[in-house]
């Protein structure tokens, strides 16, 4: 493993490459690398503790693994970040089902889909790295590419997803519902799942947008979400978190307004920080939309509706952006005006919604359920990113073997934004190429960041490395 990381930090080193893509090829790969799994021996580990009790630092462990087999249209991709996005807080807490269904299931598809049938899972949904090797049939990524990966895995065998691959039937989230994912320091992907790496941000930022950018971007942007125009006013729940703050920014820079709603004093003015101006404290003012667990507020739904037009000068919203699911549902079908849209993608809150039809149906709303993305929109997302147009949310990285804290920081909501994890990057800092680009976007990459690394370069003059290391952090 030593000579991978020594092989990509000389690389990362230089403006172009120092080391050619059959050098990269030519690596040895090792027999086994350090991964996050769960276990399938340890799934009723929880059994009758609450969901929000459940503590991802028992479940979740950090071990050796074996080096996967690479299949034809797959790469093996040297991890330098990954991050923690909730299926995985969903997986360590093995619910809503424990993900080993997700793979016995694919297993049973092929020959080759059988090596994600094991008794434990590589969880993870995102990284940041560079391709190690290729199998058959890849033609447009190269050992030694910089790239990070969305987390869409498809088969595209049946004809329901060739219009939109989101709807092929063997649909699947990669390191949740299928094996190798990317909080590991080696991850096998599809080819397909492959993009650029943004040349301006650093491995940890770079890893940290895909999945919940991608989210964002179909559910607001995308014909297949919510089809976001100018002018239209936006509901964010949980604007300053992982998915929120991506909606957050989208609503901006497509001259939408958004309605940020947040859940204390600094996640407020970190939306305001992003740009917004309406922003709703639902703590602070108190919002409570269930009189207890089987009967809702009516009342509190029209004083939220009552505070949204004080801030938008009068007007419902058109679009509410919804992910809590059971605890806001029915306050967001309440508060959308007439003829507007609902576009849910999870349910953090609780999966079974309940909302009162006849503002639904007497009103002409609809309900849009919008899940990742296709490639198409994944592509798009990364586009903006490294353009600059939008930024990634990271507030704080960790360390690989502290990955059960992170998703426990998740689980609990004491994060903000998206929260990194180092692979095989030895620090943070690390995989700039464009500085001038970095450097004119620097407030807006570092906005979410609890503690902003110092600048870094891939060596000092000696040869040594120099990055600031995350344990010091």
């Amino acid at each position: 493993m030593k000579q991978i990381i020594d092989a990509i930090l000389a690389s990362t080193a230089t403006r172009g490459s120092a080391v050619a893509p059959e050098d990269f090829a030519a690596l040895p790969l090792p027999d086994s690398y350090r991964a996050v799994t769960v276990h399938s021996d340890e799934v009723d580990m929880f059994a009758g503790v609450p969901s929000r009790e459940k503590d991802p630092r028992r479940s979740l462990h950090v071990e050796e693994v074996p080096v996967p087999e690479l299949g034809p249209g797959e790469a093996l991709v040297a991890v330098m970040a990954s991050s923690v996005n909730y299926n995985s807080v969903w997986s360590s807490i093995f619910e809503p089902v424990p993900t080993f269904a997700f793979l016995r299931r694919y297993g049973r598809l092929s020959a080759l889909t059988a090596r994600h049938d094991l008794p434990y899972h590589v969880l993870g949904s995102d990284l940041a790295g560079v391709v190690l090797r290729t199998g058959p049939g890849v033609n447009l990524w190269r050992p030694g590419d910089e790239v990070v990966a969305h987390c869409l895995s498809v088969e595209l065998e049946s004809a329901d997803g060739h219009n939109d691959t989101m709807l092929d039937p063997e649909q699947r989230i990669w390191g949740f519902e299928t094996n190798f994912g990317g909080l590991a320091e080696i991850a096998l992907v599809k080819s397909n799942q492959l993009m650029p790496k943004p040349d301006h941000l650093t491995w940890e930022e770079a890893a940290c947008p895909g999945l919940v950018n991608s989210t964002a971007y179909r559910q607001l942007v995308s014909r297949n979400g919510a089809g976001m125009k100018q002018g239209d006013n936006v509901l964010i729940w949980g604007a300053s978190g992982g998915l929120g703050s991506y909606a957050t920014q989208y609503a901006l820079a497509g001259g939408a307004t958004p309605v940020c709603v947040v859940s204390s004093p600094e996640k407020a003015e970190l939306c305001r920080a992003m740009g917004a101006e309406a922003v709703i404290d639902r703590t602070a003012e108190g919002y409570a939309f269930w009189k207890d667990e089987r009967r809702q507020d009516p009342a509190e739904w029209k004083r939220f509706g009552q505070r949204i037009r004080e801030l938008t000068g009068g007007e419902d919203v058109d679009i509410v952006f919804e992910h809590p699911g059971r605890e806001t549902f029915g306050a967001s079908v309440y508060v959308t005006r007439r003829g507007g849209t609902v576009v849910t993608c999870a349910s953090t809150s609780g999966y079974v919604h309940e909302y009162d039809n006849r503002y639904l149906w007497m009103s002409l709303k609809r309900i849009i359920g919008s899940h990742f993305a296709n490639y198409r929109e994944a592509w798009e997302a990364n586009r903006l990113l490294a353009k600059g147009r939008i930024h990634p949310t990271l507030s704080r990285t960790y360390r690989l073997e502290d990955t059960g804290q992170a998703a426990h920081d998740v689980h609990r909501n004491v994060h903000q934004g998206k929260v990194g994890v180092l692979a095989l990057a030895p620090g943070e800092g690390l995989g700039v190429r464009d500085h001038e680009l970095r450097q004119r976007h620097l407030r807006s990459i570092n906005l979410f960041r609890q503690d902003p690394p110092e600048p870094t370069h891939e060596r000092n003059g000696t040869g040594g490395l120099a990055a600031r290391r995350v344990g010091s952090a």
